[in-house]
């Protein structure tokens, strides 16, 4: 039996990590004109995505060296919310 309140941990974290996934892509498909930037609903659901991502990502674009045009933040913000679940279960079994 799981304790709820490392499921609800697990589950937001795992939520999270998907919007990241939505915020790569949908920044992939922008750049590459494959979808209109100035339109009205891709212009809102990437407005809530950056709202939603940046948080965690701006700190660590800040701590990162320049690489050019490459942004590997998201990168290391999925690492770190797999290496928080990992840390989540491994620990919490524990207690159990």
């Amino acid at each position: 039996m799981t304790n709820p309140l490392i499921w609800l941990i697990l589950t937001v974290l795992d939520i999270y990590f998907w919007i990241l996934v939505a915020t790569v892509i949908l920044s992939w498909l922008v750049g590459f004109n494959i979808i209109n930037g100035h339109n009205q609903y891709v212009r809102q659901i990437r407005f809530a995505l950056m709202r939603l991502t940046e948080p965690v990502l701006g700190p660590i674009r800040r701590i990162l060296p320049d690489l050019g045009g490459l942004d590997i933040s998201p990168i290391i913000a999925a690492i770190g919310i797999q290496f928080i679940q990992y840390a989540i279960v491994y620990y919490g079994a524990r207690l159990i």
